[in-house]
């Protein structure tokens, strides 16, 4: 059969334009994100808004095309709509940070972020989206000699869909930056708009008679079928969204793994829609409700597949170990298994529906606005009402009931009660299903704590020691209750890199150990910032614990994103900390950009510090070089200090002031005084015994880490490099973390560089035992790196004994070394049949 139009032509420019939808949907979070934050409501807010303008757009422009005679016109100017606009807001949504933080505010009540969360990006991209929601309709009238011109455009347009959420994740935006790609993916908008001028500039179709049947269809006739289309997208997208939820806690969290999930998904009701037609028996005309039953039979088998997400996800590092790409491959086969098989359902569905709703007089424009509105509202009922309330499991088993009970409502009356009593059956038994979460316990470790918040799961957990540690999503561990020096030393190495510091500013909670630390300082008032409320909920369990940290004045805990309470607030801080981000969880890497760095630039009071600590076991050198690069360009005059001299997990500080130097030794040796009569057990505990002790964590300045940033990519927000690089540093680490510290060490030029102003020491015996300190450390860490793992005590003790005394008697003052010393005699002694020297 000839079809009007072309319809390879007409599949291909759908296809491009579902590319190019996804591509701008993605860009528009990442945008928005930085002035909005990443709270579930601003995340949500973006997301409704793109949702509502496509459904408004399938909905306005829906009928219009339907009526028209040449609709390859209304296919012109809506893509070209979409490339102009999309391209004018690459310019303008990077410049809306500045002013709409300060409109959200640090702490806004719940109804205004609610509000400018939904109202802003509603109002930005309603050009765009309303014109992305008619394309559909607009081609499939374009096929309307067509008789499956449904199933081949909405296949093409989602097949485009996943190309183009994959394409911008793992090339486009890495390759070009947000703003190249935005304009890039504007020119393939207005390249659609002119090959369809030029292939069907001269093409009519021809006007349908209509259709009998659906001209004696009554508005009764129409409700059922609407409410289904609106009850299908919203069970869709329920589905997706609980799904993405539980398998974030088998999977790493990264860009690349919400980029596969989505496309799993995309590609899946692509498939379901093309195979439709084929299998009719399965969707015969009329109410689809063996589609119905299948489609909740799919939904059932992926949700119990979610109980072994995590086992999936192992197979192909099991299977091919050493292979760089097994653990994203573990992702995508986890996403595949619990996915795929209700999306191909839901793609089928959504074609019968729009079949049964057509043949009822509907028009196309309208079915789709009616689907894509239930798609709107079920991200947020879902992800914000209903798991934190029934939790994953319970939603699972709401989900396959309300497809049941779909089915039941379409199917005839006398096969009504088969279909509704496993509905009420499977109801009922919901409300004893064991929780839905995948947690990777040691044997004997128990769950103390656990909450299904908003946006992730965090957990307590409990070894038969006695020892606690907090997750995020099972992956990520924020810390424990075996906090210590490192912990201590995050707070107070700074603190102490201050004259008299008043107010301190604390970006990420964790446990809460290191703000407590800070806030033993009586005069010192804490503000700590975390984005989840679970997290700070959980870390009130460790701030109780005994041994715990009991400044006079808590921390003031407060919920919000952190780089948007950064942009928002005018108050200056003395002291701002930013804590161990990952920068491979999706997210956090916008928190090392250099629009970041400036915007803490911009908070602190005058002579105020700020430090970012980074944990190079999370991380390449490369990937840290490109942090550095951004870190400098706010603070040209920044130096680094080591946390501790661990070699197995080294956290890195950069500590800056913006307009002046770092305080001198004097100024330390006098800071430190003070801060002994305060806190003095506190700093012996943390072996911060004297200025020298302090000073001597620095192991690179100015000059050395300029060198070590020489040709990094500055991490920013229009290329956020460090979001890419730091999944691959987490899926395929190249190099163990002590590798990674010497390599670092070399590069930053270590101890000779600080030996200019302002650490000089005025006092040449003083500036000559500051040296010899950081050679020590040095020779230490030199040590450490050649030292064989795996040694009993007394062997260490036997090969390091000489070499530490060696060390000692030539810097007295480098406590590390006797501390490892009385250590390792210790256990040696402890060690059976030891003879320790």
């Amino acid at each position: 059969m000839r079809l009007n139009g072309g319809s390879l032509l007409a599949c291909l420019l759908a296809g491009l334009s579902g590319a190019a939808a996804l591509a701008w949907q993605g860009l528009w979070t990442l945008q928005f994100s930085a002035s909005l934050g990443h709270e579930f409501v601003a995340v949500m807010g973006v997301v409704a808004a793109i949702f509502i303008g496509l459904s408004a757009g399938a909905w306005w422009f829906g009928a219009a095309a339907a009526r028209s005679l040449r609709p390859w016109r209304w296919y012109a100017l809506l893509e070209g709509v979409i490339g102009a606009w999309g391209a004018l807001l690459c310019v303008v949504l990077p410049a809306l940070a500045p002013w709409l933080s300060p409109l959200v505010g640090e702490q806004p009540s719940p109804l205004i972020h609610g509000l400018l969360a939904f109202a802003v990006p509603g109002l930005l991209l309603l050009p765009a989206t309303t014109a992305m929601g008619a394309t559909l309709p607009v081609m499939v009238r374009q096929l309307a000699g067509d008789a499956r011109a449904l199933e081949r455009i909405y296949a093409a347009n989602t097949a485009g869909a996943v190309i183009g959420v994959l394409a911008a994740v793992f090339w486009i935006v890495p390759g070009l930056g947000l703003r190249a790609a935005g304009l890039t993916i504007a020119g393939m908008n207005l390249a659609c708009a002119l090959v369809a001028v030029i292939a069907w500039r001269s093409s009519t179709i021809v006007a349908q008679a209509p259709d009998a049947a659906a001209h004696g269809a009554t508005g009764a006739d129409r409700r059922l079928p609407l409410l289904a289309l609106l009850a299908s997208g919203f069970l869709g997208i329920g589905h997706e969204a609980l799904a993405v939820r539980v398998l974030a806690q088998a999977g790493e969290g990264t860009v690349y793994s919400h980029a596969l999930m989505l496309a799993l998904f995309l590609c899946g009701t692509a498939v379901g829609a093309a195979l439709t037609r084929r299998h009719g028996a399965l969707s015969p005309p009329g109410p689809p409700v063996r589609l119905l039953l299948l489609t909740a039979m799919l939904v059932a088998a992926g949700l119990l597949l979610l109980a072994a997400a995590d086992r999936i996800a192992a197979w192909p590092p099991a299977l091919i170990p050493g292979w760089r790409f097994a653990p994203l491959a573990g992702e995508a086969l986890a996403a595949l298994c619990v996915m795929g098989p209700p999306a191909l359902g839901m793609g089928a569905l959504f074609a019968a529906l729009c079949r049964w709703v057509l043949g009822r007089g509907v028009s196309l424009g309208l079915a789709v606005a009616v689907n894509t509105a239930g798609a709107a509202i079920a991200p947020a009922a879902i992800g914000m009402v209903l798991i934190p309330w029934l939790g994953p499991a319970r939603v699972a088993a709401l989900l396959v009931t309300a497809y049941l009970v779909l089915a039941a409502a379409m199917a005839p009356a006398r096969h009504r009660w088969r279909i509704a009593l496993p509905a009420l059956a499977l109801l009922v038994l919901a409300q004893g299903l064991p929780p839905l979460r995948l947690l990777e316990l040691t044997p004997g470790e128990r769950v103390r704590f656990y909450r299904d918040g908003i946006m992730a799961s965090v957990s307590i957990s409990e070894d038969p020691a006695g020892v606690l540690r907090l997750r995020i999503d099972n992956r990520a561990q924020e810390g424990s209750s075996q906090a210590g020096l490192v912990e201590q030393r995050l707070a107070l190495l700074p603190l102490l890199m201050h004259p008299d510091p008043r107010r301190a500013l604390f970006l990420g909670l964790g446990t809460g150990y290191t703000a407590q630390v800070a806030a033993i300082d009586p005069r010192l008032r804490v503000d700590a910032v975390e984005l989840l409320p679970e997290v700070v909920e959980a870390s009130r369990i460790f701030m109780n614990l005994p041994g715990a940290p009991r400044p006079q004045k808590p921390p003031r805990l407060i919920v919000a994103d952190a780089r948007r309470f950064v942009l928002a607030g005018q108050s200056g801080y003395d002291l701002i900390v930013a804590d161990l981000f990952h920068p491979a969880r999706s997210g956090a890497a916008s928190l090392y950009t250099r629009e970041h760095f400036q915007a803490l630039r911009g908070r602190l009071a005058p002579g105020g510090v700020v430090c970012q600590w980074l944990a190079l076991h999370q991380m390449e050198v490369d990937t840290f070089r490109q942090i550095l690069a951004a870190f400098r360009e706010a603070f040209p005059t920044a130096v680094a200090v080591l946390a501790s001299n661990s070699l197995d997990t080294p956290v890195i500080g950069l500590l800056a002031r913006p307009d002046e130097p770092l305080p001198g030794p004097q100024a330390v040796a006098a800071r430190h005084r003070a801060a002994r009569l305060a806190y003095g057990d506190l700093l012996e505990r943390a072996r911060l015994v004297d200025e020298y002790a302090v000073l001597g964590a620095l192991f690179s300045g100015p000059a050395g880490l300029q060198a070590a940033a020489a040709d990094a990519p500055v991490n920013r927000d229009d290329r956020p490099v460090v979001a890419h690089a730091a999944a691959w540093d987490t899926y395929a680490p190249q190099r163990p973390p002590r590798e990674r510290l010497a390599a670092l060490l070399d590069a930053a030029t270590p101890w000779p560089d600080l030996a200019a102003a302002p650490i000089a020491w005025e006092d040449p015996a003083q500036a000559a035992a500051m040296a010899a300190y950081w050679q020590a450390r040095s020779r230490y860490l030199a040590l450490g790196m050649a030292l064989p793992t795996g040694l009993p005590p007394p062997e260490i003790l036997t090969r390091l004994a000489a070499p530490l005394g060696a060390l000692l008697a030539d810097s007295p003052r480098f406590t590390p070394a006797a501390d490892t010393l009385a250590a390792l005699r210790a256990a040696a002694a402890r060690a059976p049949h030891s003879s320790a020297p």
